[in-house]
């Protein structure tokens, strides 16, 4: 079985081969001090299921809460790009385990496939050591989940699923992608993120089964609302003909991959 339940932003709870995963975990009121979260996670944090593992893509305040990381148990594999761990590592998360692009964690019968992002992930401006970005591929040979994290459309961003999916003559089951929207002003927007319409277009690119956006519906930005991106999907998807593919989750609402499909 394959469930995914949409917490809010990047954060989302993946269940798959008898394993729970959580992604970016951020459970926070507010992104820094003026950008209050506009809805609750969809998951209370006291209220998450056990997991088994957390799958932190990079150190932006919006995928690294450490209040977050406070709360949560620090049994379990903490996976991130190896100098995002090491930093975890002296800050006292002492579970931080660093996974590098090509390398991949085993968590009894589900493996973690880690590849480079296109994004500058480091969390101040001074520190770009920190800067390594982290997209995760889960499959257990029988269902499969791409999270991007946080990257931009470039010929490299299907190059996990191409490597480790495609030689076995797989698909891709589901594509978990972030959506951002900036304005016309701000065009270097996209060398690092995907626009909704980058999104749908990457998930073609994939020939994934299914596409669930996240990074939408939980912050307001400076230059745009937590909505304006969603608000431009659901607009792109009226008569396209992949909408059925597309699963829109409201936070707290979950999509579980049809038997049927493997």
């Amino acid at each position: 079985m394959l469930r995914v339940t949409y917490i809010g932003h990047a954060t989302l709870l993946i269940e798959v081969g008898g394993k729970r995963l959580l992604t970016d975990p951020n459970f926070d009121l507010a992104l820094g001090k003026f950008l209050p979260r506009v809805s609750a996670p969809g998951i209370a944090l006291d209220a998450l299921p056990e997991l088994d593992a957390i799958l932190l893509t990079h150190a932006h305040a919006d995928h690294l809460s450490f209040d977050s990381l406070d709360a949560l148990p620090d049994d379990i594999p903490l996976f991130a790009p190896p100098s995002i761990a090491k930093w975890l590592g002296k800050r006292g998360y002492r579970h931080a385990l660093g996974l590098a692009p090509g390398e991949a964690a085993e968590l009894e019968g589900v493996t973690i496939h880690a590849a480079s992002a296109t994004h500058k992930g480091n969390r101040y401006g001074i520190d770009r050591w920190r800067s390594a970005t982290n997209m995760y591929l889960i499959d257990t040979n029988k269902a499969s989940c791409f999270f991007a994290g946080d990257t931009a459309l470039t010929a490299d961003t299907m190059r996990l699923v191409e490597n480790h999916l495609a030689p076995h003559g797989r698909n891709l089951d589901v594509a978990l992608l972030p959506i951002g929207h900036a304005p016309w002003w701000k065009p270097g927007f996209r060398k690092g993120h995907l626009t909704s319409s980058d999104a749908l277009a990457l998930f073609e690119l994939l020939k994934a089964k299914y596409f669930i956006p996240y990074h939408w519906g939980t912050f307001n930005h400076v230059t745009s609302t937590a909505f304006d991106a969603i608000d431009r999907l659901r607009a792109t998807l009226q008569g396209h003909p992949l909408h059925p593919a597309v699963k829109i989750l409201e936070p707290g609402t979950s999509f579980v991959l049809p038997t049927t499909v493997s």
